[in-house]
């Protein structure tokens, strides 16, 4: 198709440039027969003896070409075997010292007319059959049908050469993203050729076969590391479940053993809840509802929520908030969730005694909410894959309290879907992690800080 396609192309720009030159060369033709008509009587003009001559016996020289001739004299009488063929207006212009060029009509035969004026006042017209100029246009377009004929067929081998110079490339790149979609990954990459663009969609296609046996291997990691998470407290609740349904649990123990199987199922739900928000927010039709947000008061209510639980910890839960209201158009329910998260990380493995700051900043490059901690912060390898998912716990799972793994890919998300960026310091002020929301730049004024 694209050969064929390729060729009907060139085939139709050949034939456009043939048309063209067809046209021109009925033109060029003309204007020869004109010019050299012209010409002659242009020299004529200046033999005013001469041309009555020839205008009272026009029999040998209207025998050469079939040329015909008329004398204008200074008062106007027009002699000669072409004068009918003018009119008042045609000799006016030549007594007007114009020159003449037009067609006429002598006898119901076509005439190419050329008149020009005199030295005496007077003026010389010839005239030539149309038939003469007509065959001098057939002869200059018999001349232009070879080339056209060699055009035409190179342009349809240029075309069908180009065209499999393409397709062949693209062809190959649509097996291998055909292979690609069939599941295969790690094809070996095809040998250079065909053009730059060919090339380039080369790389592309070895950059997505990367790019797809990376996300599978991290799906199925994370895959892997749920299902172990999940097994644990299903293993429990099991067991459990066995127990009490054999009668093996005494009397006494009913409390310890309900308490047990509530922990783990609401370590299930979590999971659960964790999965169905990173689902939701990776959804295309997941909406949101801006609207004018006072973000300073949206920290407060976080920090008010979360303080009874920090006191249980012994962790003490302080805010640095601008003087004032701090107010863009955004989420706020999302933006609440948003700190939600991050402070229930926080939460998780920050020792009593140590800090959590909820902190909002504003300058000129926009807003930046700030939850810092005094736990055992990040390395700096921690920070670049903090938002995958499951990675920290994955890491961290044997020497620190971890959660789902989802926790910190969700913010991310949120944070992506609010228009925001998300980015974590293993070490902030407080010698834990820092991690930093920036939202967008809005009207909203400048103020400084105050710690509560």
């Amino acid at each position: 198709m694209l050969v064929a396609l390729t060729s009907a192309v060139a085939l139709v720009a050949v034939g456009l440039t043939g048309v063209a030159a067809w046209q021109a060369a009925g033109r060029q033709a003309e204007y020869r027969e004109r010019d050299q008509l012209g010409h002659q009587a242009q020299v004529l003009a200046q033999l005013p003896g001469v041309s009555a001559a020839l205008a009272r016996s026009a029999g040998p020289y209207a025998g050469v070409a079939g040329v015909r001739v008329a004398a204008v004299a200074p008062d106007g009488s027009v002699s000669g075997s072409a004068a009918a063929v003018l009119d008042h207006d045609d000799r006016d212009a030549l007594l007007a010292a114009h020159r003449l060029s037009t067609w006429g009509t002598l006898d119901g035969e076509r005439l190419l007319v050329e008149g020009r004026p005199g030295r005496d006042g007077g003026a010389t017209v010839l005239t030539r059959p149309a038939t003469d100029v007509a065959e001098a246009v057939d002869g200059t377009r018999r001349a232009l049908v070879p080339p056209l004929l060699i055009g035409l067929l190179g342009a349809a081998l240029a075309g069908a050469l180009a065209a499999r110079r393409i397709a062949r490339p693209l062809a190959t790149a649509a097996s291998v993203a055909g292979r690609l979609a069939a599941g295969e990954r790690g094809l070996p990459p095809e040998p250079p050729g065909g053009t730059v663009e060919a090339a380039e969609l080369e790389r592309a296609l070895s950059v997505l076969d990367s790019a797809l046996a990376d996300g599978e291997r991290r799906q199925r990691d994370f895959l892997l590391s749920v299902s172990h998470e999940i097994r644990t407290p299903l293993t429990v609740v099991s067991g459990y479940a066995e127990a009490l349904a054999d009668g093996v649990v005494g009397a006494g123990e009913t409390t310890e053993v309900g308490a047990t199987l509530l922990a783990e199922t609401r370590r299930l739900e979590a999971f659960t809840s964790d999965l169905l928000a990173l689902a939701r927010l990776e959804a295309d039709d997941f909406r949101l509802a801006p609207a004018r947000t006072d973000l300073a008061e949206v920290v407060r209510e976080a920090a008010a929520a979360w303080r009874a639980r920090a006191d249980t910890y012994g962790v003490p839960l302080r805010t640095e908030l601008p003087d004032g209201p701090v107010r863009i158009v955004t989420d706020g329910f999302r933006v609440r969730q948003l700190l939600d998260g991050l402070i229930g990380n926080a939460l998780r493995v920050v020792p009593a005694g140590a800090p959590v700051v909820l902190a909002l900043r504003t300058d000129g490059a926009g807003l930046e909410l700030e939850v810092r901690d005094g736990g055992p912060g990040l390395e700096p390898e921690d920070e670049v894959v903090a938002f995958e998912r499951g990675a920290l716990r994955d890491r961290y799972r044997t020497t620190r309290p971890v959660g789902s793994g989802l926790g910190l890919a969700i913010a991310a998300r949120l944070a992506t879907r609010l228009g925001a960026t998300i980015s974590v310091t293993g070490h902030g002020p407080e010698g834990g992690a820092c991690f930093a929301v920036r939202l967008p730049p809005d009207r909203a004024p400048v103020a400084a800080d105050a710690t509560s």
